[in-house]
C-alpha cells in the first residue's frame, strides 16, 4: 500500500509540473456568426422582430476552478442556437402598413437578415475548426464551398450558376502526419491473480505457482513536425508468489523508458508534416472568398429584384393611366351617342378597350404582389411568418435613372478589374496551392522508409527477502541476497535516477517497396488533379472574359433600346394627341383613337421596360466585373457581423 501511495504522489507531482500537457491554455472560443442571437424560444416575451444581444459560446458552469485548466480540453464548445428574428431596421421602415424601401435599405436588410448570408457566416467557424484539427496532426475535413445564387423561384437570374469552384484541399486532403502533434498520456493500472500448474519444479520448488501482480504504468508520447515520434514511459510491476526459491517476495521491478523514432526519407521534414496546417490556413482565406461570393450574389439579386419591382410598379402606373384614358373615351362616346353624333358601335369598341385594359391591370397588380412577396421573404429571417410584414405593401423610394451620357471604359480595363475582383477565381487559385501542397506529401511516399530508432531505459529491482516456507522441510529457504536490492519503493527510485542498470538500444529500420506501384499511382493521380485544376482556372478566366463582354454588350444594347423607346413614345404621344383633335372636329373615328391610344400606352410600357432592362444590365455588368459590393458601398466586415452601421434612409 505504501508503494502505491508513493507512486500516486510521484504521478501527481509530475502532472502538476507538466504545463504543456495538463495546463495548456484554452484556445479561443469558436465564435458563432457575430450577428447571431438567442432564439425566440429562449426569450418568449421578446418581440418577434427584435435585435438581441450577441452571445459568445460558452460552457455551462464555466466558472474558474483550480482544475479548470485540466478540464477544458475535454469539454465541448457550445455553438448558440440559430437566430430567427429580424433586426429593428425593417420595423423602422414601416409606416401605416407600408414598407418604404430604398435600394440601400433593401441591401442593408439583406446583409442583416438574409438566410443565405447567415448560413455562410458559419464558413469561418468551419475553417477555424479545420485549422485546429490540422494543428493537432489529424486529417482535415475541408470547408463547404457551395453558394446559392439567392434568386427565389419565379425570378429569372441574370447571374447564372454561381459555383465557387474550389475543393477544400484536393483529392489527398485526408493525408495527415504519422501521429498526433498533441501529447498523449496513457496509463495502465491492473491487478492480476494467476495460478499456473508447474511441469518442472526445479525453479519454483512447487507444483502450482500462484502469482499476485499489480501493474501501474503510465507514459506520454508525441509526434513532431519533423516526422519523429518520442515516447516516455514509467512502468512498475509488484509481484508476490508462493515460490520459496525466489530471493525476493514480494518484489518490485520498475523502469524508466525513453524511445524515439525519426524517419530519414519517407515521412521526414517540416514541409511534409506541416502541409495540412498550411492547407487549413489556405482554407481560411478561401472561406473569406466563399463568403464574399455569397454576399455578392445576394446583393446583386436583391438589386435585381428591387429594380424588377420598380419596373412592375411603373408598368402598373402605365396601365392605370391607360384605363383612365379608356374610361374617359367610353364616357365621351356615350355622351355623343346620346346626342346622336356617334353610332352605338363606338360604345362597344370603347368598352372592349376598357375590358382589355382592366385585364392588363390585374396581370400587372399580380406581378407587383408576387415581387413584393419574394423581396419580403429574401429580406426577412422568418419569411412571411410576421403578419405585419406579410401584409405590408412595399413602396420603392428609388427610381430608375438612365444617365444622359454612358461612361466609357475600355473592355481591357473591365476584364482586368474582373480578374482582380472575382472571388471564385481567387478560390480556384487557392485550390491549386492546396493541390501542390498535397503533391509534396504524395511525392514523399515514393521514397523508401528509413528510420533511426533508439531506446534508453533505466531498470530497478527491490523487495523483501522471501519468507515463504519450503513445503517439504517446513523451513524458510536460506537466501543469500544482495542487500543492495532489499528495500521499498524509495530504493526503486534511487536505482532509477542513479541509472544503476541502464539499457541502450540504437538502430536503423529500413522498408523498401520493391515495385512501389501504389505510390506511383497516387503520384500520377495527384499530378493529374493539379493539371485539371490549372485548366479549370484558365477556363474560369476565359468565362470571366465572356461574362464581361456579354454584360457590356447587354448594357450598350439596353441603352440603345431605351433611347429608341423614348423617341417612339414621344412620337406615339404626339400621334395620339393629333388623332383626338381630329375626333373633336369630326375628322376621325373613336376606333382610330382607340388604336392610337393602344399604340401610345404600348410605347410608354416599352420605355418603362427598356429602363428596367438597362438597369438590370448594369447590375449584371457590376457582378461580372466583381464590383457589386464597391458600387453599393457594402462593407464586408459589416456583412460578416450582420449589423450595418448606416442608418435607414428617411421615409418620404
Amino acid at each position: 500500500m505504501n508503494q502505491l501511495q508513493h507512486l500516486v504522489a510521484v504521478l501527481c507531482v509530475w502532472m502538476v509540473a507538466s504545463p504543456p500537457l495538463s495546463a495548456q491554455q484554452p484556445p479561443s472560443q469558436p465564435q458563432a456568426p457575430t450577428g447571431q442571437a438567442k432564439t425566440l424560444q429562449e426569450n418568449p416575451g421578446a418581440p418577434q422582430d427584435a435585435v438581441k444581444e450577441d452571445t459568445t459560446p460558452r460552457i455551462d458552469n464555466s466558472g474558474a476552478h483550480w482544475y479548470s485548466r485540466f478540464q477544458y480540453p475535454y469539454l465541448p464548445r457550445i455553438v448558440p442556437p440559430v437566430n430567427v428574428s429580424n433586426t429593428l431596421r425593417i420595423e423602422s421602415l414601416m409606416r401605416a402598413g407600408n414598407l418604404y424601401l430604398s435600394l440601400q435599405d433593401a441591401i442593408a436588410l439583406a446583409l442583416e437578415n438574409n438566410l443565405d448570408i447567415e448560413v455562410e457566416r458559419y464558413e469561418f467557424a468551419f475553417a477555424n475548426a479545420d485549422l485546429l484539427r490540422a494543428q493537432s496532426g489529424a486529417s482535415i475535413q475541408g470547408i463547404p464551398t457551395s453558394v446559392t445564387t439567392g434568386v427565389p423561384t419565379g425570378v429569372t437570374s441574370i447571374l447564372g450558376n454561381a459555383n465557387t469552384g474550389i475543393a477544400s484541399s484536393g483529392a489527398a486532403s485526408s493525408l495527415a502526419p504519422g501521429g498526433s502533434f498533441d501529447p498523449t498520456f496513457t496509463s495502465l493500472v491492473q491487478y492480476g491473480h494467476i495460478t499456473t500448474p508447474q511441469q518442472n519444479t526445479v525453479t519454483t520448488g512447487i507444483t502450482s505457482l500462484v502469482s499476485v501482480t499489480k501493474t501501474i504504468d503510465f507514459g506520454i508520447s508525441q509526434t513532431f513536425a519533423t516526422g519523429g515520434t518520442v515516447s516516455f514511459g514509467y512502468n512498475n510491476l509488484v509481484q508476490a508468489q508462493n515460490a520459496f526459491n525466489n530471493n525476493f517476495n514480494p518484489a518490485t521491478t520498475a523502469n524508466l523508458d525513453l524511445s524515439f523514432s525519426q524517419p530519414l526519407l519517407q515521412g521526414f521534414g517540416l514541409a511534409l508534416n506541416n502541409r495540412t496546417i498550411r492547407i487549413a490556413k489556405n482554407n481560411l482565406k478561401a472561406a473569406d472568398f466563399v463568403f464574399r461570393q455569397q454576399v455578392i450574389n445576394v446583393v446583386a439579386n436583391v438589386a435585381q429584384m428591387y429594380w424588377n419591382l420598380v419596373y412592375f410598379n411603373n408598368d402598373l402606373e402605365v396601365k392605370r393611366r391607360a384605363i383612365a384614358s379608356s374610361n374617359k373615351l367610353l364616357n365621351d362616346n356615350k355622351a355623343q351617342v346620346e346626342v346622336g353624333t356617334l353610332a352605338p358601335i363606338a360604345i362597344v369598341q370603347a368598352e372592349a378597350q376598357v375590358a382589355s385594359d382592366q385585364q392588363a391591370i390585374v396581370l400587372s397588380e399580380t406581378n407587383v404582389l408576387q415581387q413584393e412577396t419574394l423581396i419580403k421573404s429574401t429580406l426577412s429571417r422568418n419569411g412571411l411568418a410576421n403578419s405585419a410584414i406579410s401584409t405590408a405593401r412595399i413602396i420603392p423610394t428609388d427610381r430608375i435613372r438612365v444617365p444622359d451620357v454612358e461612361p466609357v471604359e475600355p473592355i481591357q480595363d473591365l476584364v482586368q478589374r474582373a480578374l482582380e475582383n472575382r472571388p471564385e477565381l481567387a478560390q480556384s487559385r487557392i485550390q491549386i496551392d492546396n493541390t501542390k501542397l498535397n503533391l509534396s506529401g504524395i511525392k514523399n511516399q515514393l521514397l523508401p522508409s528509413i528510420s533511426v530508432i533508439g531506446d534508453v531505459r533505466n531498470n530497478a529491482l527491490a523487495g523483501s527477502v522471501n519468507t515463504e516456507l519450503n513445503p517439504t522441510t517446513g523451513l524458510i529457504q536460506n537466501h543469500n541476497v544482495d542487500t543492495f536490492f532489499v528495500g521499498g519503493y524509495g530504493n526503486i527510485l534511487t536505482q532509477l535516477f542513479s541509472r544503476n542498470f541502464p539499457n541502450y538500444t540504437v538502430g536503423v529500420q529500413v522498408s523498401i517497396p520493391i515495385r512501389n506501384r501504389a505510390a506511383q499511382a497516387n503520384m500520377i493521380t495527384q499530378e493529374l488533379n493539379l493539371r485539371q485544376s490549372e485548366l479549370s482556372v484558365q477556363r474560369l478566366v476565359n468565362q470571366i472574359r465572356v461574362d464581361v463582354q456579354t454584360a457590356l454588350t447587354a448594357v450598350l444594347q439596353a441603352r440603345a433600346a431605351y433611347q429608341a423607346s423614348v423617341k417612339a413614345r414621344v412620337l406615339q404621344e404626339q400621334t395620339e394627341d393629333a388623332e383626338e383633335k381630329k375626333l373633336a372636329v369630326g375628322a376621325s373615328t373613336p376606333y382610330n383613337v382607340i388604336l392610337m391610344q393602344r399604340d401610345m400606352w404600348a410605347a410608354q410600357d416599352a420605355e418603362v421596360q427598356a429602363e428596367a432592362t438597362y438597369i438590370l444590365a448594369r447590375t449584371q455588368l457590376e457582378w461580372s466585373t466583381g464590383m457589386t459590393l464597391q458600387n453599393h458601398d457594402v462593407q464586408l466586415e459589416e456583412a460578416k457581423t450582420g449589423h450595418v452601421s448606416r442608418p435607414p434612409n428617411a421615409i418620404p
